[in-house]
């Protein structure tokens, strides 16, 4: 039996694991490749920047700890296949989500993996809603943050979105667009006016005398719409 050293008391790379890895996961995994790559995953992924991050085959392919690992733990498989069968069996188990984009021009889709935590599902909505764009080639996609509805804006600057406002908005969005809405929020956020009855006058105020030259209607153009929504949500407002 090879025996291991010790860690080392100056190692500066750590990462972490949740609590809900040995409480909840560990008692489902009964194969020992399929834990070994899980584990590398969540290593991995936070060796990554941005707020999506995400795996290829090809780090995992790569790894000579981790081919290592498998060829000892599935000695009958070739280190690949074992990695391919462990990778099926985390995506299976749930502890790995996957999800494939078509980026070049021929239509040849990347495999991108994701740990099973609130960041890896946001990014998979994401790329189901096609909220992502081609990357460079170390990182071939990038995934796009979320664009915060009407009701997070409302929650989040004017106040609780109780069932009344919720309704509110839901009619505004419709009448409005959901572009006025968002700019009628932001108003009321810079006038420091942060009520449901100020973004309703400021939306009233649009339809009976029309916005201004640097304030677009629904339909207008972009470069004016851009030039008017700025700000903290001013990159998710789609106009």
């Amino acid at each position: 039996m090879a025996r291991f050293t010790g860690f080392r008391a100056t190692s500066s790379r750590m990462f972490s694991l949740p609590a809900a890895f040995v409480d909840d996961l560990l008692p489902l995994v009964d194969h020992l490749g399929e834990l070994q790559v899980t584990l590398f995953c969540m290593y991995a992924v936070q060796q990554r920047e941005g707020q999506f991050r995400y795996l290829l085959r090809a780090d995992m392919a790569n790894s000579s700890a981790l081919l290592a690992a498998l060829a000892a733990a599935c000695p009958t498989l070739p280190p690949q296949e074992a990695l391919d069968d462990a990778l099926d069996r985390a995506i299976g188990r749930g502890s790995l989500l996957v999800a494939q984009v078509a980026t070049a021009e021929d239509g040849e889709a990347v495999t991108l993996y994701f740990v099973n935590g609130p960041a890896g599902r946001t990014a998979i909505e994401q790329i189901a809603r096609g909220g992502w764009r081609p990357g460079d080639d170390g990182r071939p996609v990038d995934i796009l943050p979320e664009r915060p509805t009407i009701y997070r804006l409302y929650e989040e600057n004017i106040g609780p979105l109780t069932p009344m406002i919720a309704e509110s908005l839901k009619d505004a969005e419709l009448e409005y667009s959901a572009v006025w809405v968002a700019d009628a929020i932001r108003i009321a956020v810079e006038q420091n006016a942060r009520s449901w009855r100020y973004v309703q006058s400021v939306l009233e105020r649009w339809r009976k005398e029309g916005r201004t030259p640097h304030e677009t209607a629904p339909g207008s153009d972009e470069q004016d719409g851009q030039r008017f929504v700025r700000g903290k949500y001013a990159g998710f407002i789609e106009h």
